[in-house]
């Protein structure tokens, strides 16, 4: 495998912090030590102490090793990068705009400098990464590869529709709301409602269409969606296993259910994808274009 000439210290160094940051997070809130005190509802705390076990398990430990890779001018560094990134900049935004300040209490404004750091530093190293990759040094997924990718996609996101959001929506549009989950928190109820239809559904929707039809434009966005969403996907499952497992009366074995079996697909795909990018070396000047047709997942 070829390597870079030289490593990009900001994109590693970034990384390394945002790693260590997300780490930090979890460890000062509700999973471990408390320190930081989200004006969260009962069943949001849940939620939250399930997110920051997958953080500091799982996803800040992948982002501090993609910023070594990148101090070691590995050239798919900013490829594993990706995942991480996108997942800060989509956590960090429910952790400052989610709670009610005004209702319950807390004291997660006093973190604000924080959590605002973290979410400009995860939104540009994901620009940055995004930048770095040339998407014609990428294997070509093969017509099998494409349609599992595509259709796997394809179900997460009408699952979220169909089967987490479109229920509460419902309830919450009928002018009598009555599920506890808006009644409890409303402010994060539209926060999540509004990224996963407005961010999340359409990203993976176009992605899949993308890789489908094996658009040129594609490529990047197929590693970036799977990334991204399989550590979007734990996160949720986490949560949904620590609601079951504390007894809260929002918990839905169905919705835990599903969200497992889509965590398990989107991990599956993420892992033979990336192994195979892994394994093939970046094409150079002309030989790119025959790499990008000869190589494929």
């Amino acid at each position: 495998m070829t390597t870079m000439d030289q490593p990009d210290r900001a994109l590693a160094w970034g990384l390394i912090a945002v790693g260590l940051g997300l780490m930090a997070n979890s460890v000062l809130g509700p999973l471990l030590l408390e320190v930081i005190r989200y004006r969260f509802s009962e069943s949001l705390l849940n939620q939250a102490i399930g997110l920051d076990a997958v953080s500091l398990a799982a996803i800040g430990p992948l982002a501090v090793a993609a910023g070594v890779l990148a101090l070691r001018s590995h050239p798919r560094a900013p490829v594993l990068a990706l995942g991480p990134a996108f997942f800060v900049t989509y956590m960090l935004v429910q952790y400052i705009v989610g709670p009610e300040y005004l209702r319950y209490e807390g004291n997660n404004e006093r973190f604000f400098p924080f959590h605002l750091a973290m979410f400009i530093l995860g939104a540009g190293l994901g620009i940055a990464a995004w930048r770095e990759i040339d998407p014609r040094t990428l294997p070509q997924a093969s017509p099998k590869t494409a349609r599992w990718v595509g259709w796997v996609l394809i179900v997460s996101a009408l699952f979220l529709v169909f089967g987490l959001h479109l229920p509460g929506l419902a309830d919450a549009m009928s002018g009598s709301p009555k599920e506890t989950a808006y009644l409890d928190s409303p402010t994060s109820f539209w926060v999540v409602k509004f990224m996963d239809l407005g961010i999340v559904v359409p990203a993976a929707v176009a992605t899949a269409i993308g890789v489908l039809r094996q658009a040129n434009w594609a490529a990047k966005a197929m590693y970036a969606a799977l990334g991204w969403l399989t550590l979007l996907a734990a996160a949720v499952t986490a949560m949904a296993v620590t609601m079951q497992a504390n007894g809260d009366p929002d918990a839905s074995p169905v919705l835990t259910v599903g969200f497992g079996a889509i965590t398990a697909a989107l991990a599956w795909l993420t892992v033979r994808v990336y192994m195979t990018l892994f394994r093939t070396a970046p094409g150079a000047g002309s030989d790119r274009d025959s790499y990008r047709t000869t190589t494929r997942l």
